[in-house]
């Protein structure tokens, strides 16, 4: 390797590559990104265009890559380090959550000097990477998870329709004393019930850990899809109304919308309490505001921020919190 020429990476491009070498995500997407991204921009020599990385052996990646961080983290002054428990546990975790080829494995086992440089990671930086500073020192790492909120490491998969439950699901549960960060609980937005087939299809096949697939009323003809591809471990929840929207508490959505638009007018409020899609209200209220478009993503975040109390939590919305944490959540909420 002594003949290799390199462009040293930034501080800032190390921590960026470690923040994607530690999303969830599975292990052979994110390090061959990585790594190719490293090898095109910083190997000057020899020079390597992404056509020929992707015939090249996974373990001569490997130590390209692994070759252009230590460079790199030697030339900021940090040194290397033979302490390389944090690239075991990274394995460990990794093969414990994902299915994977001997390849992939091979990208695994690096020596990559994470240890080097943990300094660059403070209390602002990205669950992920507050976890990996964690793994350098860690006793019990799903205690350091609870105690931290870190996320990591990952335990339980839910798979939701959209960005508004993504959104309010976790909010929802803090209030009933089952916070998503601390037990390991990764939400994802599918972005519609044919995407929810596809994600959970490609899931199945490379996860380990279990899956909560969450639903709207008018799936049915999906969960029919997802039925035979089923694990034991595995759940679905079919919402018993509508789409998510139409499970938030009418006082919920009243407040919110008191506030975000400085009083909703009598018509509005008549609006709500009509027996149709709560979207569709939703819409006709900005529209008559003379507002943007109507949007979940924004919306969601608005309910977000006038969650108060428990009472805020429809049954339903509980009954799924329950599903997930399985039980586990505070006594005390009905």
């Amino acid at each position: 390797m002594n003949n290799l020429k390199v462009k040293p990476l930034t501080k800032e491009q190390i921590l960026i590559s470690f923040d994607r070498l530690t999303r969830f995500k599975h292990p052979e997407v994110k390090y061959l990104r990585v790594f190719y991204d490293v090898l095109t921009n910083n190997l000057i020599s020899p020079k390597y265009k992404k056509f020929d990385l992707e015939k090249m052996d996974y373990r001569k990646i490997k130590d390209l890559a692994q070759y252009v961080f230590n460079f790199s983290i030697n030339e900021l002054g940090y040194g290397s380090t033979e302490d390389y428990l944090i690239n075991q546990r990274l394995y460990d975790y990794e093969k414990s959550v994902f299915k994977l080829s001997e390849n992939t494995e091979e990208l695994l086992k690096n020596k990559i000097h994470y240890k080097a440089v943990l300094d660059f990671i403070d209390e602002n930086s990205s669950a992920n990477l507050r976890w990996l500073k964690v793994l350098a020192t860690s006793v019990d790492i799903e205690k350091d998870r609870f105690e931290n909120s870190l996320r990591f490491p990952v335990k339980k998969v839910v798979i939701a329709e959209g960005a508004t439950e993504e959104i309010l699901l976790p909010e929802f549960s803090k209030f009933c004393g089952y916070d998503f960060d601390k037990e390991g609980i990764y939400i994802l937005s599918a972005g519609g019930k044919n995407q929810v087939v596809k994600l959970y299809y490609k899931l199945v096949e490379t996860l380990n850990l279990p899956i909560f697939i969450l639903l709207d009323k008018d799936a049915k003809e999906n969960l029919e899809e997802i039925k035979p591809k089923l694990r034991s471990i595995d759940t679905i929840h079919l919402l018993k109304c509508g789409e998510f929207e139409d499970l938030l508490p009418l006082d919920l959505v009243k407040r919110t919308l008191d506030y975000e638009l400085n009083n909703i007018s009598i018509i509005e409020n008549k609006m709500l309490k009509e027996n149709i899609p709560r979207v569709k209200i939703l819409e006709e209220v900005f529209k008559t505001r003379g507002m943007h478009e109507f949007k979940k993503v924004e919306f969601a975040q608005m309910v977000k921020r006038n969650i108060k109390t428990h009472a805020d939590i429809s049954s339903e919305i509980l009954d799924i919190i329950r599903e997930i944490g399985c039980g586990n959540i505070e006594s005390n909420i009905n």
